[in-house]
C-alpha cells in the first residue's frame, strides 16, 4: 500500500469564485492542471497551520483558517483537508512560479473543459460557492 499524503487545500471565495492555481508542467504530482492552492502537511505540523503556511509561500497572502474543514478528499494516496477562505490579509499572487504558472478567479461552470488536478473539483467549487455573490 502507497505512502498516504496528507495536503491541505485553501478554496478562496471573492465574488462568486474561487481561486484556481495551474500547476507547472514541470510538477511531480498532478503536472499542467488546476487545482486548489494548498500543498502538503509536515510532520508533526497541525493541518490548519499548514494551510495558512501553504497560502502565504504560494500566494503572499496570510489567511484566517477557522474551524474544520469544509470537504475531505480521498485519493488513492492522498487525503486533502479542504476549508473555504473568506477572510485574507493581502492580495493573492503567484509568489511560486515554479509551482505554478497561473492563477485565475473561476465558477464551478467554468472548470468544466479545463484540465483538473482531481475530477471532484467541479462539486466542490459548486458547493462552496452555492447562494454567493
Amino acid at each position: 500500500m502507497p505512502e498516504e499524503h496528507i495536503v491541505v487545500a485553501g478554496l478562496l471565495r471573492r465574488r462568486g469564485r474561487a481561486l484556481m492555481v495551474h500547476r507547472s508542467p514541470q510538477r511531480r504530482w498532478y503536472p499542467d492542471a488546476w487545482d486548489l492552492p494548498g500543498g502538503h502537511v509536515e510532520v508533526g505540523e497541525v493541518t490548519s497551520l499548514a494551510l495558512v503556511r501553504e497560502l502565504h509561500e504560494e500566494l503572499g497572502i496570510t489567511a484566517e483558517v477557522a474551524g474544520d474543514p469544509f470537504a475531505k478528499v480521498q485519493g488513492v494516496d492522498f487525503r486533502m483537508d479542504v476549508w473555504t477562505i473568506d477572510q485574507w490579509t493581502g492580495e493573492p499572487s503567484n509568489c511560486a512560479p515554479e509551482e505554478h504558472d497561473a492563477l485565475a478567479w473561476l465558477t464551478d461552470k467554468e472548470l468544466h473543459g479545463l484540465r483538473l488536478a482531481d475530477p471532484r473539483l467541479p462539486q466542490l467549487l459548486h458547493a462552496a460557492l452555492k447562494g454567493m455573490l
